[in-house]
């Protein structure tokens, strides 16, 4: 189990000033006001974003956030397990343009990891995601400060989220929802914060998190950002670092089978079968081509699920009320390379740690 001091977690930004950029939210661009680092320090001609301070501690955290409230300031709150993306950055730039404050946590947590999943191989990047958040701070720059800050997590009890917490990604990884459930309620009563941040690529937690803070009555709003996308429609996420450049290429059968669901419901069909197969076949077409070709060539991979489900208890439908639309979901393993070539991209792990992708889609109730 972690130590308390495993959990190292980072705070950008504090107060508005009157300039602004702009941040993009899904197809709208909205005018956000612009935030900056805090923490008194030296700053260069170039830039005015201080050196990062860490908190390790509950109490300094809890007299920060004491003297923040009796200052009047907004705590956005961006929970992650480090190896940060721009996914992350972007839920950063969105908790700036709504809060004064952002806390930044960055854990890698233990019972988020099901059995032979990849804990001691999960990218742990503390000194880069550091720099990034520094060059963040810059680009949010500004003049006024109140401190950056850290939280960490203990282990003892836990919280279990059932049945959501055991569908689909809990069928799959058991513990997953009770380490996310868990870990998140440790971080909202020591960070205490008006609003926290999700990506809706991991469209299950930010189910299971919103009806963690009504269940258990707590004074937080949950936000969540669309899911931040390479051109191609691959979901960024921490572990793609580990595909490669084959295995890349084959990844974004989950995007694509998604995608054909997705059409299906816009050109009006509800029912379960009727939107689902388009998906169900481009998976099983794509799986096919592959393993048919030479193992130096192929880039295998098995479908976990391919979901139809409902926006707010996750449970399958057969039938798709317009009225509340619905989720399509999924995850495929890409399995190791067989055989590599000399030169050829296989990204960390050399090709040999199984790569675990989810996505999913929003089918918006219908007009």
């Amino acid at each position: 189990m972690a130590s308390l001091r495993q959990l190292r977690v980072t705070v950008t930004f504090s107060r508005p000033i009157s300039s602004f950029f702009r941040v993009q939210r899904g197809p709208v661009a909205y005018n956000a006001r612009r935030f900056l680092s805090a923490t008194p320090a030296r700053r260069d001609s170039e830039n005015l974003a201080p050196p990062t301070t860490i908190f390790r501690d509950v109490e300094p955290l809890r007299e920060f956030r004491r003297a923040a409230l009796l200052d009047n300031r907004t705590i956005g709150l961006v929970p992650t397990m480090g190896a940060l993306h721009e996914g992350h950055l972007s839920l950063v730039r969105h908790a700036a343009a709504e809060n004064t404050d952002v806390f930044v946590t960055i854990y890698v947590n233990p019972t988020q990891f099901g059995l032979n999943e990849d804990l001691a191989s999960y990218p742990k990047t503390w000194e880069t995601d550091l720099r990034m958040l520094h060059a963040l701070d810059r680009e949010l720059a500004s003049v006024e400060g109140a401190g950056r800050t850290a939280a960490y997590q203990g282990v003892g009890s836990f919280i279990e989220m059932r049945p959501l917490g055991q569908l689909l990604e809990g069928a799959s990884r058991p513990v997953f929802f009770r380490g996310v459930a868990t870990v998140c309620m440790k971080l909202f009563n020591i960070c205490q914060p008006e609003r926290v941040y999700f990506g809706q690529k991991d469209i299950q937690q930010t189910v299971v998190i919103r009806r963690l803070v009504k269940d258990f009555h707590l004074p937080i709003d949950v936000k969540i950002v669309p899911t931040s996308r390479e051109p191609d429609g691959l979901a960024l996420s921490s572990r793609n670092v580990y595909l490669g450049a084959r295995r890349r290429t084959v990844g974004i059968v989950l995007n694509q089978a998604l995608r054909k669901a997705e059409a299906q419901y816009k050109a009006g069909k509800r029912g379960r079968g009727d939107i689902l197969w388009p998906a169900s076949d481009h998976a099983d077409q794509t799986k096919m081509t592959q393993d048919a070709l030479e193992p130096h060539r192929r880039a295998r991979f098995e479908v976990d699920y391919i979901s139809l489900a409902d926006p707010e208890t996750m449970e399958e439908l057969d039938e798709v009320d317009p009225a509340r639309g619905a989720i399509l979901s999924g995850a495929v393993k890409m399995l190791p390379i067989e055989e590599a070539g000399s030169s050829e991209d296989l990204g960390v792990g050399g090709g040999q740690i199984p790569v675990r992708l989810i996505d999913n889609v929003v089918l918006d109730p219908a007009s």
